[in-house]
């Protein structure tokens, strides 16, 4: 029995790999296939959340039924082409939600307590000569958080542990014991703390702007553990240089994996390398669920997490 044709957009690891070369044909984009040739064999495509599908792919596979994506995020996706395609999409939503607000947490601490600089200023002697620097008090701070979805609140369920006064945005206010303020510019007034964990769609293009950063001020501080486009990033890095707000810890970046040689020389900003579902057992059960939504499609079952 011939197996199906799937085309893999980006690379997975080892346990991933192994298991879909086992049961599919796969084709690598990076190996540069013709898709001329090969796009009408293709009835899935396999890629993730960051690298998602460009339109012109989509269009070159006139035979795709289904586009699994490795991680939670569509906005990479023509949803529009999909529906008029009737092109199914699946995510891997929930078995990340706890890593990415754990990442969230940790970039706070590390932001507000300068943890990274104090183990610098512990490592090369300083300490013998001059105590390290006082910084921001993380319990018991006003926490906004832009985005409720199960991220949002995972890191809300983690604030609460510090005793912070959390409020939220959202498309709608929900049934949940947090002040809703549906304005993110009022969000950000609140807040010291405004963590962005909002889905990325058109509305929320650029949702922290100039005005949201003037809002959340000299003391506050912005953590970005969702999509680089929800944040101005030229905006933000005006904020930073200016010193409008107090500091910034991101996890995604416009034009990842180059960073903005901006934000290098900046103290006041944390730089991590998109890595919020990191962990070992995430990304197996990430990999795990991304080819349970392939069987599930090439065995004519319901899939397991659709998006469309």
């Amino acid at each position: 029995m011939q197996k199906p044709h799937v085309l893999q957009i980006t690379s997975y690891p080892a346990w991933d790999q192994i298991a879909l070369d086992a049961t599919y044909t796969m084709h690598g984009l990076w190996q540069n296939p013709a898709l001329s040739d090969i796009g009408p064999q293709i009835q899935a495509i396999a890629t993730s959340g960051g690298a998602g599908v460009a339109s012109e792919i989509i269009q070159a596979c006139p035979n795709l039924k289904l586009i699994a994506i490795y991680g939670v995020g569509y906005d990479g996706i023509d949803l529009a082409l999909c529906r008029a395609r009737n092109i199914q999409i699946t995510n891997t939503p929930d078995v990340l939600t706890g890593d990415c607000a754990d990442l969230a947490i940790g970039m706070m601490l590390s932001l507000a307590r300068q943890i990274p600089s104090a183990d610098q200023h512990a490592r090369s002697g300083a300490w013998q000569t001059a105590s390290f620097p006082l910084q921001r008090r993380v319990w018991g701070a006003r926490a906004g958080i832009l985005g409720m979805g199960r991220i949002g609140q995972d890191v809300a369920t983690r604030l609460a542990g510090f005793g912070m006064d959390i409020a939220y945005s959202a498309r709608s206010e929900k049934a949940l014991p947090y002040r809703f303020i549906p304005d993110a510019t009022a969000l950000a007034s609140h807040a010291d703390f405004l963590f962005v964990t909002a889905a990325a769609t058109p509305d929320t293009r650029h949702i922290v702007n100039a005005a949201t950063l003037k809002a959340l001020g000299a003391d506050g501080f912005l953590i970005n553990i969702s999509r680089a486009a929800n944040v101005d990033e030229s905006a933000l890095l005006d904020a930073l240089e200016s010193r409008q707000i107090a500091g910034a810890a991101l996890d995604v970046f416009d034009a990842e994996p180059h960073i903005n040689p901006r934000f290098v020389p900046l103290q006041n900003v944390l730089l991590q390398p998109h890595h919020a579902s990191a962990t070992q057992q995430t990304r197996r059960a990430m990999g795990q669920l991304m080819r349970d939504n392939l069987a599930a499609h090439f065995a004519g079952q319901p899939l397991l997490t659709p998006v469309l």
